[in-house]
Formats: C-alpha cells, structure tokens, sequence
C-alpha cells in the first residue's frame, strides 16, 4: 500500500510548524488568518461549481441509501462518542473528548469516499449524491452538535447566531454562487481537477500550519505522550469499526444489494479534514487549542484511507 501524498504534507506542514512557530503567530507579517478565509471561501465556491442540481434531483431516489449515510455520519457518530462522556473525568480528558465529538459531528469527505467506492465497485452515483451532499448538511447539524457542549466546557460566550452568520458568508453563499454559475464554468471544475485539489489542499496545509504553531508556541503538546497518542489512535481505530460494521449490519438489514452496502460503509463512516480544518477555524474561540482539537482528526484522516483502501481493493477483486 502506498502512503498518501498528503498525509505525508500534514507531517511534514507540523515539522515545519515546530521549527517556524513565528510565522503563524499574531504579530507575523504574513496576514494568514486573512489569506486562510479567503481560501475557505473559494473552496466552497469550486465546490459549487462541481455540483450539478440534476444529479442531485435524481440522486434522491434511493432514499434508504442516504438515510443510512446521513444517519450514520451525522446522528450514529456523535451519539457513540456522547455516550463516551462519563469517562472525562480531568480538564484534559474533556478537552480530549471535545475533540473526538468535532470529529463525530463533521460531514463526510467527498472525493477519498467516491474514489473508494469506485475501486471496491460499488454504488458511484449514490457515493457522489451523498458525499455532495453531506458537505450542506453539516453546515447546519456540525455547529448545533457542538453548541451543545462547548459552552460548558469554554469561558467564551458560543454565539450560535454569529457562528451561522460566517458560516453564511464564507461557505454558504461561495457554495450557492458555485451552484448558480454552474451551468456556465461547471466544465472547467474537470478541465482543471487536479489544479482545484491542490489549492484545496494548500489552503487545508496552512490552516493546520497556523493550528499547530499556535499550539507549539503555547506548549498546548507538552502534556501530550507517545502513550497519550496511541491511546487515541486506538480508540479512533475501534470508532471506525464500530460505526462501518453497524452500518454493514443495518444494510443488511434493509435488504440493500452488495454495491448499496459498499456505499453506505465507505461514505457513512468517513469524516472530511476540509470541512474540519475549515469548521475548527469558525467553530472554536480565539483562545482554544486548535491543534488539540485537530489532532484526532488528522490521525482519523491518515487511518480511514489505509483501511478503506485495504478494503476497497479486497472487494474490488470480487468479479475477477
């Protein structure tokens, strides 16, 4: 199995961050806080370019399908990592269990999750329609989760109402626009593919670049071990399995055909680290320990393309 390019980058981007913490604090020169909302806002933009309303109408067919998707990313996730809560006992742990909830609440990721599905050969229209989709959904259910829970663990004051206003405006409105426009330059998302993932994926580069080297600066990883970091590891580990075996077991028992079911697996369990980075950067008060809050996510990124990709090809073989 190959190593992805981009973990890779995330690895390298934190090195960078330990060894040029300045660059990223608030008296540098570089205004990247500003270049980084810009970015955001552009990325939704493409995003709506690449959406096509027709395939979105007839994508609503297979209704079932999506339920279990949606469900399973947005409700069942959550719900695991909540019940999960009695055992933060320490500021640390709540802090730590916070983190693991962002996770629980993010959308699904779009363009690993059709990739999958295509390889393992299963339902790509389905896999398209609900990673598409799954991105406006948790501009709504992401925030309400983590309302929920960050005001009691926070000093700052969590304005649902202002958060949604620059949801509004930074991803939003660039998604609607994308979507208007996107009869005229929805052509050009394919001639230009590989351009757009690679500004998605810089942008995605310098908000962690600027996360972590707020965290280095304030020495947010001091308390962080090797035992710390394994422990995470395996617990993201048995949240996967969890939530893909649970969705395996209900798609059985809908009755869905085997291409359903690879839909519903791959898409219901991934979680994207655009809209994570993106969210963390809205979500969470100036004064939060972002890089704290991103770590399991990048950890649960690198880990559900290893497994899925072992997976996606095992199944890919079945018609041979």
């Amino acid at each position: 199995m190959k190593i992805d390019r981009f973990v890779l980058a995330i690895i390298a981007i934190i090195i960078i961050a330990y060894f040029f913490p300045e660059w990223g604090n608030e008296n540098s020169k570089i205004p990247l806080d500003r270049i980084s909302s810009i970015g955001i806002s552009l990325i939704f933009f493409f995003y709506g370019l690449k959406l096509s309303g027709s395939k979105i109408k007839d994508g609503l067919k297979n209704w079932k399908l999506h339920l279990l998707v949606q469900a399973s990313t947005f409700i069942l996730f959550p719900l695991i990592i909540i019940a999960c809560k009695p055992l933060a006992h320490s500021n640390e742990a709540e802090t730590f269990w916070l983190s693991f909830l962002f996770l629980a609440a993010l959308p699904s990721t779009v363009s690993s999750s059709v990739v999958m599905v295509s390889i393992a050969k299963g339902n790509i229209p389905a896999a398209i329609f609900n990673a598409s989709i799954s991105g406006l959904i948790g501009i709504v259910l992401t925030p309400i989760w983590m309302e929920l829970f960050l005001p009691k663990i926070t000093t700052s004051d969590f304005d649902l109402g202002a958060i949604y206003i620059k949801l509004i405006i930074e991803i939003l409105i660039p998604v609607l626009l994308g979507l208007l426009l996107q009869r005229f330059w929805g052509k050009y998302t394919s001639i230009y593919k590989t351009q757009l993932t690679m500004f998605d994926k810089s942008i995605i580069l310098l908000i962690i670049y600027k996360s972590f080297a707020e965290s280095f600066e304030n020495n947010i990883f001091s308390e962080v071990s090797i035992t710390d970091l394994l422990l995470i590891s395996a617990i993201l580990v048995g949240l996967f399995y969890l939530v893909f075996y649970l969705t395996g077991f209900i798609s059985n028992l809908l009755g869905f055909n085997t291409e359903d079911k690879i839909t519903a697996q791959f898409c219901g369990t991934k979680k994207s680290l655009v809209h994570g980075t993106v969210f963390s950067k809205i979500l969470f008060p100036t004064n939060f320990p972002i890089g704290m809050v991103l770590l399991p996510l990048m950890i649960f990124h690198a880990m559900q393309i290893f497994i899925i990709s072992i997976i996606a090809t095992k199944l890919g073989q079945r018609h041979n």
